[in-house]
């Protein structure tokens, strides 16, 4: 591909970034879950409580650290959420009690799921242009790898070295390996090539960040763009709810996750040329439309050969999602204040990532079965979905 020929080490930064973010990620911190709460006496909701408050004082923090990114240089910025991910990591090896497990989850929040995914995404949407839909899909690729590979590999981990081992070795290989990564790809410091230079989206007709949360139409995206962090961070979060109400092994539900990762990587790598070609405002209000069908599908029927089908629409929309949304916000905010837009959005994003598996949660608890839990989340997809189509009906005029 030309794009990697010319700018394969930037876009290998986004790769890297993005499958780095993985250790801050639910669907792999949730696999510690069983260990911690037996090492620490928690119930279900005393687990879920902890993760809730650690997430949450991330999602508050996000906005400040992300919007730095619009002013520190890339690489000692890249540098900076990797030190920090490291000593999230090897803080979580050393948790002692309750208060350091929710410091220990605030910090793999904080460098994990919101920088290291904010820097590999949002780089690639300001140093691209014409080619920014490519960039971003071939970044996205590190989610997509890093679900497929590390939930199994941290599950062979902790049975043969322990989970507290288990952290501590990723803190290590951080160092020797992301840090190292990121001094090699970014030796350069990024520009904007003059054939990927999109004029349109440049400063001064750009939004701030103040100008956005004016625009109304921002309101009626919200709702839609958090849906997939709330829904499928909820979903992995009680899979193995699910696959005990449905009467699936905990390794069946698991050991599909390959689906859902593959799916969306394919959907990422199609979606990069679309998003070119059509725009991402075009693409993404048909977004949650899969997840919605997975929602349904899954509530509907127990066979165990559901989930390839389940774990595969639920792949497509977050295919689309880590595809198009940014490359959304770049289309109609600019790219001058990209960072602090964005910063924002994913602390709103983090926000609903937690609310997500309390939320199941309680409906569960209220006497609610699973399936029909799920069906009141298929509910706001579809009630999102048309927010979507409303707001990005038309694109209204830049400041």
């Amino acid at each position: 591909m030309a794009l990697l020929r010319r700018r394969g080490r930037l876009v290998g930064f986004g790769f890297v970034m993005a499958f780095a973010s993985s250790f801050g990620q639910t669907y792999f911190i949730g696999v510690f879950g069983p260990s911690v709460q037996t090492e620490f006496g928690l119930s279900h909701t005393g687990w879920g409580s902890v993760y809730l408050v650690g997430t949450l004082a991330s999602a508050a923090v996000l906005p400040w650290s992300g919007k730095l990114l619009d002013r520190v240089p890339l690489r000692q910025y890249a540098t900076a959420v990797a030190l920090l991910l490291a000593a999230a990591c090897a803080s979580t090896s050393l948790i002692a009690g309750v208060v350091t497990l929710a410091i220990a989850i605030f910090l793999l929040r904080q460098a994990g799921q919101g920088l290291a995914s904010h820097v590999a995404v949002t780089s690639m949407a300001r140093y691209f242009g014409r080619e920014r839909g490519r960039a971003i899909a071939i970044a996205a690729l590190g989610f997509a790898a890093g679900e497929a590979v590390l939930p199994v590999a941290a599950v062979a981990a902790i049975a043969a070295f322990g989970w507290r081992t288990t952290y501590g070795g990723i803190a290590v290989i951080v160092l020797i390996m992301l840090l190292p990564a990121i001094a090699i790809l970014l030796r350069r410091p990024p520009a904007i090539a003059s054939d990927d230079r999109d004029d349109k989206l440049d400063a001064p007709a750009s939004y701030t960040r103040g100008q956005v949360l004016r625009d109304p139409r921002f309101y009626l995206i919200v709702p839609g763009i958090v849906c997939p962090a709330l829904v499928v961070t909820a979903l992995f979060f009680h899979h193995l709810n699910l696959a005990d109400a449905k009467g699936w092994s905990h390794a069946w539900i698991t050991g599909n996750y390959v689906v859902f990762a593959g799916t969306g990587a394919v959907v990422t790598l199609l979606c990069g040329p679309l998003i070119d070609r059509i725009g991402a405002v075009r693409l993404v209000p048909a977004m949650l439309l899969p997840m919605v069908a997975a929602l349904v599908m899954v509530a509907a029927f127990d066979h165990a050969l559901i989930v390839w089908a389940y774990l595969g629409l639920l792949g497509i929309s977050i295919g689309i999602a880590h595809t198009a949304i940014t490359a959304m916000w770049a289309e109609i905010y600019g790219i001058a204040h990209l960072g602090a837009i964005r910063a924002m959005i994913t602390a709103i994003a983090v926000f609903a990532s937690a609310l997500g598996p309390v939320a199941l949660g309680v409906l569960m608890d209220s006497g609610l079965a699973i399936e029909r839990a799920l069906l009141v989340f298929a509910a706001y997809a579809s009630g999102a979905t048309v927010l979507l189509f409303v707001a990005l009906a038309r694109r209204g005029a830049r400041p």
